[in-house]
Protein backbone atom coordinates (compact mmCIF):
# COMPACT_ATOMS: atom_id res chain seq x y z
CA UNK A 1 0.00 0.00 0.00
CA UNK A 2 2.14 2.97 -1.56
CA UNK A 3 0.95 6.62 -0.84
CA UNK A 4 -1.01 6.91 -4.39
CA UNK A 5 -3.26 4.10 -2.60
CA UNK A 6 -3.67 5.85 0.47
CA UNK A 7 -4.52 9.08 -1.14
CA UNK A 8 -6.60 7.55 -3.97
CA UNK A 9 -8.81 5.18 -1.26
CA UNK A 10 -9.33 8.09 1.53
CA UNK A 11 -7.75 12.17 0.39
CA UNK A 12 -8.92 12.16 -3.05
CA UNK A 13 -12.73 12.07 -1.92
CA UNK A 14 -12.03 15.38 0.40
CA UNK A 15 -12.30 19.01 -0.93
CA UNK A 16 -8.95 20.77 -0.55
CA UNK A 17 -10.47 23.61 0.83
CA UNK A 18 -12.62 21.87 4.01
CA UNK A 19 -9.73 20.85 5.02
CA UNK A 20 -7.73 23.42 4.82
CA UNK A 21 -10.37 25.29 6.90
CA UNK A 22 -10.41 22.21 9.44
CA UNK A 23 -6.75 23.02 9.84
CA UNK A 24 -6.82 26.12 10.29
CA UNK A 25 -9.90 26.33 12.48
CA UNK A 26 -8.19 23.24 14.40
CA UNK A 27 -5.13 25.65 15.28
CA UNK A 28 -6.95 28.56 16.12
CA UNK A 29 -8.75 26.37 18.84
CA UNK A 30 -5.25 24.04 19.67
CA UNK A 31 -2.26 26.22 19.00
CA UNK A 32 -0.19 29.05 20.99
CA UNK A 33 -1.34 31.22 24.03
CA UNK A 34 -3.66 32.96 22.36
CA UNK A 35 -6.31 30.40 21.23
CA UNK A 36 -9.87 31.05 21.49
CA UNK A 37 -9.93 28.62 24.01
CA UNK A 38 -7.57 30.75 25.95
CA UNK A 39 -9.12 33.65 25.31
CA UNK A 40 -12.88 32.70 26.32
CA UNK A 41 -11.08 31.80 29.90
CA UNK A 42 -9.68 35.38 29.81
CA UNK A 43 -12.89 37.17 28.87
CA UNK A 44 -14.56 35.01 31.68
CA UNK A 45 -12.08 36.12 34.02
CA UNK A 46 -12.27 39.80 33.29
CA UNK A 47 -16.03 39.72 33.47
CA UNK A 48 -15.70 37.87 37.24
CA UNK A 49 -12.92 40.72 37.71
CA UNK A 50 -15.14 43.61 36.61
CA UNK A 51 -18.18 42.34 38.89
CA UNK A 52 -15.77 42.09 41.39
CA UNK A 53 -14.70 45.65 41.38
CA UNK A 54 -18.78 46.87 40.58
CA UNK A 55 -18.98 44.77 43.89
CA UNK A 56 -16.23 46.82 46.27
CA UNK A 57 -17.19 50.52 44.58
CA UNK A 58 -21.03 49.92 45.72
CA UNK A 59 -19.19 48.84 49.29
CA UNK A 60 -16.77 51.95 49.05
CA UNK A 61 -19.92 53.81 48.96
CA UNK A 62 -21.87 52.00 51.64
CA UNK A 63 -18.83 52.42 53.97
CA UNK A 64 -18.35 55.69 53.19
CA UNK A 65 -22.05 56.59 54.21
CA UNK A 66 -21.42 55.00 57.46
CA UNK A 67 -17.94 57.01 57.71
CA UNK A 68 -19.77 60.08 57.21
CA UNK A 69 -22.62 59.24 59.65
CA UNK A 70 -19.71 58.32 62.56
CA UNK A 71 -18.59 61.56 62.21
CA UNK A 72 -21.78 63.31 61.80
CA UNK A 73 -24.19 61.81 64.50
CA UNK A 74 -23.62 61.45 68.21
CA UNK A 75 -25.64 58.74 68.69
CA UNK A 76 -24.90 56.69 65.88
CA UNK A 77 -21.05 56.87 66.61
CA UNK A 78 -21.53 56.01 70.75
CA UNK A 79 -23.32 53.10 69.01
CA UNK A 80 -21.05 51.71 67.51
CA UNK A 81 -18.51 51.74 69.64
CA UNK A 82 -21.17 49.97 72.07
CA UNK A 83 -21.86 47.77 69.21
CA UNK A 84 -18.46 46.71 67.85
CA UNK A 85 -15.70 47.60 70.69
CA UNK A 86 -18.26 47.19 73.61
CA UNK A 87 -17.88 50.36 75.34
CA UNK A 88 -19.83 51.27 78.55
CA UNK A 89 -21.28 54.35 80.29
CA UNK A 90 -20.03 54.50 83.93
CA UNK A 91 -22.91 53.52 85.60
CA UNK A 92 -23.85 50.51 83.17
CA UNK A 93 -23.18 46.95 83.15
CA UNK A 94 -22.03 45.14 80.25
CA UNK A 95 -23.51 41.31 79.29
CA UNK A 96 -21.91 39.76 76.42
CA UNK A 97 -24.22 37.12 75.23
CA UNK A 98 -22.61 34.51 72.50
CA UNK A 99 -24.17 31.99 70.50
Amino acid sequence: MGIKNLYNKYLAKVNPYVVVIVGFLALTFIAGDSNLYMRYQYDEKIRSLENEINYYQKEIIVNQEKLNNLHTDKEGLERFAREEYFMKKENEDIFIIKD
